[in-house]
């Protein structure tokens, strides 16, 4: 049996956020001209965000965000445009079954939401898990395709099944020095992250926001708020894992892709950007990259100016061709 003291620290998992409204009314509320809504596509019951005029422009966030992760770039890219911020498939209010996860699919649910809502094509603009998204979408519904730009990341490069499971030297905990990917592998393990980070999602990102961040104070603490919300439960943990372990179909199925896509595509890259350039210049013809260098992983929030000035101008241009 557990001494009393240590006992305490297993089980109390607290929450240094209570009382924080971190509830989608509210947030979308803060949107001027921006409302929820619900569809049910391929199978599931998809959650978005919608606001603006214009051409539409599909926004999907990554691993561990929701919605929210563009926030800060809607009401700009709304004057000009239909912005459509998605919960994909397992984030947010967003179902999140047991399947489906392999971004094929996930694509599928995209494409599903367009025509929906009434649209045969869009702009489509994804951050990491979204930009694995957005590619598959891109290679699947070229014709649906109205553009693709991709905040950090792109596509998941075939050498992801080499990864070490031991990095080259010992780390110094410093993580924009030591680039190692170790959550690639943790969160393809079934059911044990679950019980670890029920009740303590902030505990975890806590390490992302600190090792990813340039800025640091990118995120407020409200944010931090709302990112642990949605990741809190079993299924909210289960669901945004199940994107990772879905790797193994993603890979297989993007060999079967185009070897090059020729619509209007745009890279932003921050912390990630030489990975994106590379694999941005090998899947698309003409690419226009563009390098934040005093970003981090998440541009949109760290750097939204310079990141909604060049996506209004390369949204523009593309509505134009």
């Amino acid at each position: 049996m557990l001494p009393a003291t240590l006992s305490a620290q297993v089980t109390d998992k607290g929450n240094p956020y209570e009382g924080i409204d971190v509830s989608d009314e509210t947030l979308v509320g803060e949107l001027k001209g921006f409302e929820s809504g619900f569809a049910e596509v391929n199978g599931i019951q998809i959650h978005y965000v919608q606001g603006g005029q214009g051409t539409p422009v599909i926004m999907m966030p990554g691993w561990p965000q929701t919605w929210w992760a563009f926030h800060k770039i809607m009401p700009d890219i709304a004057k000009n445009h239909r912005v459509i911020a998605v919960d994909i498939r397992g984030m947010g209010a967003t179902d999140k079954p047991k399947d489906g996860y392999d971004k094929k699919n996930m694509a599928k649910d995209i494409h599903e939401l367009l025509k929906t809502l009434g649209y045969d094509k869009a702009h489509i603009v994804g951050h990491d898990i979204g930009s694995q998204v957005a590619y598959a979408y891109a290679a699947n519904y070229p014709e649906a395709t109205t553009s693709v730009t991709f905040l950090d990341v792109s596509a998941q490069p075939q050498s992801t099944r080499d990864m070490r499971l031991v990095p080259p030297h010992p780390l110094t905990g410093n993580f924009q020095k030591d680039f190692f990917l170790w959550w690639f592998a943790f969160n393809q393990v079934h059911d044990m992250p679950e019980e670890l980070i029920e009740g303590r999602a902030y505990i975890y990102q806590n390490w992302f926001w600190d090792s990813l961040l340039y800025k640091k104070d990118a995120l407020t603490e409200r944010d931090r708020a709302v990112y642990a919300h949605a990741y809190n439960t079993k299924d909210g943990i289960r669901g945004g894992n199940g994107w990772y372990q879905a790797y193994a179909q993603d890979l297989d199925d993007q060999l079967t892709y185009p070897d090059q896509l020729a619509m209007p595509s745009l890279g932003i890259g921050g912390l990630g950007n030489g990975l994106l350039v590379e694999l941005m210049k090998e899947k698309f013809k003409n690419p226009k990259l563009e390098h934040l260098a005093e970003s981090g992983h998440y541009i949109a929030e760290e750097a939204p100016e310079q990141v909604g000035n060049i996506l209004q101008e390369f949204l523009k241009a593309a509505d134009s061709k």
